[in-house]
């Protein structure tokens, strides 16, 4: 648009301006710089809606990023752990696999219960897999076991998630029967109605229950069999419904007194008849209340107590769900009798919290560090109120983009809020450093404000977009780590793009308000004074330095390609990890008896580690859950949580405590105890004693124990591995009955009557059910305490049979009312003494009984047998190296093709990630190349600025190895930030450089060095911007800090040496460019562009006569105008054309620099670069 500018005659000045402004100038900022108001109402809109959505987002430690699962869990007392596989879990196995979009199916069966985990592509609804889990298990009813106690049953929780919430129930008074009770029947119904919880299981659960001890003796002595006292108990308790009978006038409900609920009742059942006279319960049993379960126990501090965990689903908020869990609490504690304590004694919300609230201190220092830095450089504090309201709005805008996207306030997101400071500002400066150029020549403000905002916004938009260009190969990252650093990276993309939009319509507004030309004989501040003399120093000494980096133009090649190869080499070398260990204040323990070992003698020794393990000062509490169930797969396994004090608190962190408690526990004789720090993010999705594991599953059943055992001595043996274990546990003791069939046959014993027997007397077997007004307890049949101590007591075992004579005889199972099977539902008189209907025989007339071993737990992966060896790294070692030798010990044992191995959890993450790093950083070179192509129209000058990202990844590992880090991925992610950065000062010296050499024609090499040193003091600014804004991510040491610290060590450690380097590389590098690229033009006969010369550079508001010769830009002659209008007349791309872009108000400070208008007066050396 053409017309009167505020410089001519007649034009707009600063009274016109705003009414007439949009009408003279052009571009996005003009309407903005024209309605201050309204730009203005803008930004408070933008700040309130900012503030909403920052109030209404969730809280986490890190981004979620759980898997579906789902656990199927059934319960079959008695059963061992083979039983149980092929009863139940292999059925259930065969339906499960056939789900849509499973990813992983493991199971583990052991005394009593089954287990089956079910993984789901990340993309599966976790609801949505629930109900097809529910559906298979309903297919599999027909295969599994008749009348199951527990039928399987489904939750949707990764079972090695840490409990979110732990609650010990305690009482001096009260009973654990009673507790267990109310627990059972209070507190988990209601919990598990709390929206986010997966799973609430009551540890230690001692429900209450009648117990039937029968003396074999006795009842041999009388002919009365095992499975005749169970039936008679079981005719005698029932309950059903009974009918009405309704009469004329009145209606009568039927009842009978048909359901026994105290042992005293249970003792007057009749069994069977003896000579006319009828065999009570008591006489040949004892009855007692005891427990439904008497081989487990919790204990809370070494007090016995009932514990209850709380798992989440795998896509609820802890936060959330724990503050939903927290208002129902106060009146369940009313509803508990008097006597009873409940206490929290595991809250993980609480260092969530806290690292949550350390980083949004960390981020406000951030923003307080990068706005002094701008007042130091900009050296006016108009200019620095401009960008202390511009920056923090530019990243509470991106709280809005946070809630519309569903993230919430983490770690990770308010880490890359952290870093954008660094970036945010520099838009801030740009826009406000041009339209103080303008200033400077004698403009007016408002005036100054629409030039430089035409002139700056496609350098600005193309800043953000190669910007942007660095974290897109993170966007599309798969798998649980694409989805952790996603978070991250549109979060970061976020905040600048909020940035550049902030940059071109409120930051120009505010310039042509605020900022004012320095008054004739205006003194600088004293702060502006103290800091230009040091910086001037500077830039005489880099002066100096350049000149000799030029002129050995060689050497300072062969170092940049020395950088390049030691990056690679540190690259390779450094020890690699995954994610740092997060001190969350909770520890988990694994114990493990011999195989074999009785549940009284695992009880004690546990008390006894307990004891060791409290007696540390930064121990506050311990819960200990001994017994099988769903933290303990087998009987010889026991578990510990452990609660830490206050990170503020301890003087040790969690990594030294562990290592603490493990010396101490080291040589305690009988049970071997590891440990291991509870983390935020839980990869895997089986418990494991350690934090990595290796699976090996066997296609063929033949011989895989004895590889999976081979194996884990191999791994044992290698010092890269500490604390390697197998959960293959197959030397467990067992009791081997080999029957005689043909003896058993001419007894008239059956392998149904002996099967029943055995269950009746030893399996726990839950024979009845008393029901309850709110919940339901069981009756137990077993055979008395004293005759289960010993394997010894099967010689006290009667089977029920018929005696046969050798002539076979009619009437030999005439009137057997118990050989032929499981059911006895009459009661028979006969004598006690024949051999005839109703005679017990001892187990030993047909059987041989046999010492053997047999498996504690049967695991399968995808229905073949698997073990999983779980190891942790040693002292000294890294992931990587744990890696490799793993690797190492298979090559060594050869181990055979028919056995597969793979990671599983955090271990198979780091193995994916490890491969992928490289291809994720050539993806981020590619396409930041591809960006600066299209941006330069060039081939040779992106190359020239990418040859500067060498010098950040050195910088980097040197920094990680230095201070004993690992490269873990929240490293990478630093590394690829660095890119961004030091990418940006290259621009910054390469543009201005370019811009030199097309307007005002100097050479290459004039060109080039003034860039260097009139871009020395924003380059400076940038870089010491960026540094501050990443050393609060360093320098704390609260919650939360171990994710933080590699990030900031990274970016510090990178910048500090980049800058060094890039300094005097980059002009080396781009004169060896320039001389390639005329090199290749000579060849290939390719002319030059021709670039209009300075007089013919449009100004804002004036018509671009585009290139010489041609037609007005704007009017159907092309050029970047046609495709960027909204943007205004652009300069050349990316930043101002003119040299005195940073140069400042003070006059002092810009004594030492030539006339922008003149080249540097430095004779080039005698023989240009090659």
């Amino acid at each position: 648009m053409s017309g009167p500018t505020a410089e001519e005659p007649g034009g707009v000045g600063a009274q016109g301006a705003d009414a007439a402004g949009e009408d003279t100038y052009s571009g996005i900022s003009a309407p903005f710089i024209a309605r201050p108001i309204a730009t203005s109402l803008l930004a408070v809109a933008i700040l309130l809606a900012s503030l909403l959505a920052y109030s209404l987002l969730p809280i986490s430690s890190l981004p979620q990023v759980d898997f579906p699962v789902v656990q199927v869990t059934t319960r079959l007392p008695g059963a061992n752990a083979d039983t149980m596989a092929r009863l139940v879990t292999a059925p259930l196995e065969r339906q499960l696999g056939q789900i849509p979009s499973l990813e992983n199916m493991s199971s583990t069966s052991s005394e009593g219960l089954s287990q089956i985990t079910l993984r789901f592509m990340l993309s599966r609804d976790i609801n949505a897999a629930g109900q097809d889990v529910q559906s298979a298990i309903s297919a599999a009813g027909g295969s599994l076991p008749q009348n199951l106690p527990y039928p399987p049953v489904y939750a949707k929780v990764n079972p090695s998630d840490p409990p979110i919430v732990t609650i010990a129930l305690t009482s001096q008074s009260v009973s654990l029967e009673r507790l267990s009770d109310f627990a059972d029947t209070l507190l988990a119904p209601r919990l598990s109605q709390v929206a986010g919880v997966g799973r609430v299981t009551v540890q230690g659960n001692i429900r209450p229950a009648i117990r039937i001890q029968a003396n074999p003796l006795q009842l041999a002595s009388l002919g009365i069999a095992l499975e005749t006292v169970r039936s008679a108990i079981a005719n005698a308790n029932v309950t059903g419904s009974k009918g009405l009978i309704s009469g004329p006038e009145k209606s009568y409900i039927v009842g009978a007194n048909d359901q026994l609920e105290t042992a005293g009742a249970y003792e007057d059942v009749v069994v069977a008849y003896r000579n006319k006279a009828p065999v009570l319960l008591r006489d040949v049993a004892t009855v007692v209340a005891g427990l439904e379960n008497e081989r487990v126990a919790a204990r809370y501090n070494g007090t016995p107590a009932v514990v209850i965990d709380v798992q989440r689903q795998p896509s609820a908020n802890i936060v959330g769900t724990v503050d939903e869990l927290k208002k129902i609490l106060p009146k369940l504690v009313d509803a508990l009798p008097a006597g009873v304590k409940l206490d929290i004694v595991a809250d993980r919300t609480g260092t969530i919290r806290a690292s949550v609230e350390e980083v949004q201190f960390t981020l406000v220092l951030s923003v307080a560090l990068v706005i002094m830095v701008v007042l130091l450089f900009l050296r006016t504090l108009s200019a620095t109120i401009v960008a202390g309201i511009t920056l923090p709005l530019s990243l509470m805008a991106a709280f809005g983009v946070m809630y519309y996207a569903g993230f919430s306030l983490n770690n990770l997101s308010l880490m890359a809020l952290t870093i954008a400071t660094g970036f945010v500002v520099d838009d801030a400066i740009v826009m406000i450093e041009n339209v103080m150029r303008y200033i400077e020549k004698g403009e007016k403000p408002l005036v100054a404000a629409y030039k430089g905002a035409g002139e700056i916004g496609f350098t600005i938009v193309s800043l953000t977009l190669s910007l942007i260009a660095v974290f897109i190969p993170l966007l599309f990252m798969e798998g649980i780590v694409g989805r952790l650093f996603r978070e991250f990276a549109l979060t970061l993309t976020a905040a600048v793009v909020t940035s550049m939009i902030v940059a071109l319509t409120l930051t120009p507004m505010m310039a042509a308000r605020l900022l004012r030309a320095p008054r004739h004989g205006e003194t600088a501040p004293w702060y502006s004074r103290a800091f230009e003399a040091p910086f001037n120093a500077l830039l005489s000494v880099y002066r100096v330095t350049l000149d000799w980096a030029l002129n050995a133009r060689r050497f300072m090649l062969l170092v940049a390609a020395a950088t390049f190869v030691l990056t690679v080499v540190l690259y390779i070398a450094i020890p690699k990890g995954f994610l740092p260990d997060q001190d969350t204040g909770f520890l988990t323990a694994e114990t493990e008896a011999a195989p074999g070992v009785s549940f009284e003698r695992i009880n004690a020794l546990q008390a006894e580690v307990e004891r060791i393990i409290r007696r540390d000062p930064d121990v506050l509490g311990v819960v200990s859950v001994i017994g099988v169930g769903t933290t303990n797969a087998t009987p010889n396994a026991a578990h510990l949580a452990l609660t830490l004090k206050p990170k503020t608190e301890r003087k040790a962190t969690a990594t030294e405590i562990l290592q603490r408690l493990t010396e101490a526990t080291a040589d305690f004789p009988g049970l071997r105890t590891t440990f291991q720090i509870v983390q935020d993010i839980q990869i895997g999705t089986a418990r494991s004693r350690t934090q990595y594991q290796y699976v090996i599953v066997g296609l063929d059943r033949e011989g895989f124990s004895g590889w999976a055992q081979k194996l884990e001595a191999e791994l044992s043996r290698d010092r890269r591995l500490i604390h390697v274990a197998s959960d293959l546990q197959e030397d467990g003791n067992a009791v081997l009955i080999k029957t005689d069939r043909v003896i058993a046959g001419r007894l008239g014993v059956t392998m149904q009557a002996l099967n029943d027997t055995l269950y009746d007397a030893f399996g726990q077997r839950q024979i009845s059910t008393i029901y309850g007004q709110s919940n339901q307890y069981r009756v137990v049949l077993e055979v008395a305490p004293a005759f289960q101590t010993d394997t010894a007591a099967l010689g006290s075992i009667y089977v029920p049979g018929t005696a046969i004579s050798n002539s076979t005889s009619g009437n030999a199972s005439t009137g057997n009312a118990t050989a032929s099977g499981a059911t006895n539902s009459s009661i028979t008189a006969t004598s006690a003494s024949g051999t005839g209907v109703g005679s017990q025989v001892p187990l030993s007339s047909f059987s041989v009984i046999e010492r053997a071993t047999a498996p504690l737990s049967v695991n399968h992966v995808q229905q073949y047998p698997a073990a999983t060896i779980s190891f942790d790294v040693a002292p000294g070692f890294s992931l990587d190296a744990a890696v490799q030798a793993v690797t190492d010990a298979q090559s060594r044992i050869a181990l055979p093709s028919s056995i597969v191995g793979s990671y599983t959890g955090a271990a198979a993450e780091f193995n994916a990630s490890l491969a992928n790093q490289p291809l994720l950083i050539l993806a981020a070179v590619v396409t930041i190349y591809i960006i600066l192509g299209v941006l330069y129209e060039s081939f040779i000058h992106p190359f020239t600025i990418l040859t500067t990202l060498p010098s950040a990844g050195i910088g980097a590992l040197l920094a990680l190895e230095i201070l004993g880090m690992e490269f873990s991925f929240i490293a990478l992610i630093g590394i690829i930030l660095l890119m961004g950065i030091v990418k940006k000062n290259a621009i910054i010296m390469i543009d201005f450089a370019l811009d030199a050499e097309r307007t005002r024609g100097l050479a290459p090499f004039d060109a080039i060095r003034e860039a260097c040193l009139l871009r020395f003091r924003p380059i400076m600014m940038t870089t010491v911007a960026a540094l501050l804004g990443a050393l609060p991510l360093v320098i704390g040491s609260g919650p939360g800090s171990e994710l933080r610290m590699p990030l900031g060590v990274t970016i510090i450690g990178g910048l500090l040496l980049s800058q060094l380097l890039t300094l005097y590389t980059t002009p080396v590098i781009y004169l060896a460019m320039d001389g390639l690229k005329r090199r290749i033009e000579r060849r290939f006969g390719i002319d030059e562009p021709n670039y209009p010369p300075p007089a013919l550079r449009p100004e804002p508001g004036l018509p671009d006569p585009g290139p010489r010769g041609g037609s007005p830009r704007g009017t159907g002659g092309g050029g970047a105008a046609g495709l960027l209008p909204i943007f205004g007349t652009p300069s050349l791309p990316m930043l101002p054309p003119r040299a005195d872009w940073l140069l400042l108000p003070s006059p002092e400070g810009n004594a030492a620099l030539p006339s922008p208008n003149e080249p540097l007066a430095l004779p080039p050396p005698d023989k240009p670069a090659s």
